[in-house]
């Protein structure tokens, strides 16, 4: 008897390793002191010493039940776009600069190749971020996940000066919500979406004219990475007053966490398109519209409020980075909440 007749493949982890090499070369920041292959991670911070308070911010998540998707087409070089997303798109919600990102793969059976196109979809995160991948796990795990299933899960470090923190105290009655178009569903609710929708690769594979493509690319599609628009606005003289990531819970929970008591969100539904894939869900489903906006970002995966002069800044500083701006709203005076009208 041996630790592979048990299900676990040590040839195999060597092998995922030698694969993923290439993929996290490219994620690589001078502040990197070690190399893939260690028993951890170690970053320099001397490049921060100028900071008056350097603070560290950091992130965790999973791409939860998305990850089913991919099993069912096959597909595996996205969602670790994802895993990555959901962990800097917070940290740079708070005015954080993501450093650096490790992963953790679970599997049931280790096949190098599809360990390596995770990721590679986790490299490519990392450098739409700015951040390194400086280390992770894959754990083979026979008996506890079905051999052709994996989890997947990250943890990211920023920084960010003290007196640069987005934390919602500089919020007052006439700012201005500007938001970021999203790429679809993200990373949440899916849990709902494998409900409205049958989950087979048929199904998955019908093309649908109002969504320009299948189902399984729509909904497969990665979350998007915010992380240099918000830092193009901060570069282009803004003063961001508070940010929110519209994640699970949609705009009714994720919207409030941004503000401070005395003050409200007015969101205006009508101020940007909604992307296809939410109507053609709340129809199949016979989803009511507040749960709608109560689970999925409907079209705007980041909000922003500024002052009102700082808007046209905004806007362009947020297109010179590749993203979708909207004006959706504004910030009033009244009780803690979000109102959509």
């Amino acid at each position: 008897m041996d630790y592979r007749n048990a299900g676990v493949d040590i040839e195999a982890g060597y092998k995922s390793v030698e694969l993923m090499k290439e993929h996290i070369k490219k994620t690589m920041r001078p502040e990197v002191l070690t190399g893939i292959g260690g028993f951890s991670g170690a970053f320099s911070m001397e490049k921060f010493k100028a900071m008056e308070k350097p603070t560290l911010v950091s992130g965790t998540d999973g791409v939860g039940t998305k990850l089913k998707l991919a099993f069912l087409m096959d597909r595996h070089d996205t969602v670790g776009i994802d895993c990555v997303a959901m962990c800097v798109n917070d940290i740079a919600c708070a005015g954080g600069e993501p450093l650096f990102f490790l992963d953790y793969i679970a599997c049931g059976k280790n096949y190098p190749e599809k360990i390596a196109a995770i990721v590679s979809g986790v490299a490519e995160g990392c450098a739409q971020a700015g951040a390194a991948l400086i280390g992770g796990e894959t754990a083979e795990m026979p008996g506890f996940y079905p051999e052709d299933e994996y989890d997947l899960a990250g943890f990211a470090v920023g920084i960010v000066d003290e007196k640069e923190l987005i934390t919602g105290g500089d919020l007052a009655p006439g700012d201005v919500l500007v938001g970021m178009a999203s790429s679809g569903v993200h990373s949440n609710g899916f849990s709902l979406v494998r409900r409205v929708f049958d989950m087979t690769k048929e199904s998955l594979e019908t093309y649908y004219d109002e969504l320009g493509g299948t189902l399984g690319e729509t909904l497969l599609a990665p979350t998007k990475i915010y992380v240099k628009a918000l830092r193009s606005v901060k570069e282009a003289g803004v003063r961001i007053h508070a940010c929110s990531h519209i994640t699970g819970g949609g705009f009714y929970e994720n919207v409030p966490r941004m503000l401070k008591e005395g003050v409200k969100a007015v969101i205006e539904k009508n101020s940007y398109p909604v992307p296809p894939i939410f109507p053609l869900m709340a129809a199949k489903g016979q989803i009511e519209e507040k749960m709608m906006y109560n689970t999925y970002n409907m079209g705007i995966g980041m909000v922003m409020a500024v002052k009102p002069g700082d808007v046209d800044k905004t806007m362009e500083a947020v297109r010179a980075a590749g993203e979708t701006p909207y004006v959706i709203g504004r910030i009033e005076a009244g009780e803690k909440g979000v109102e959509l009208c």
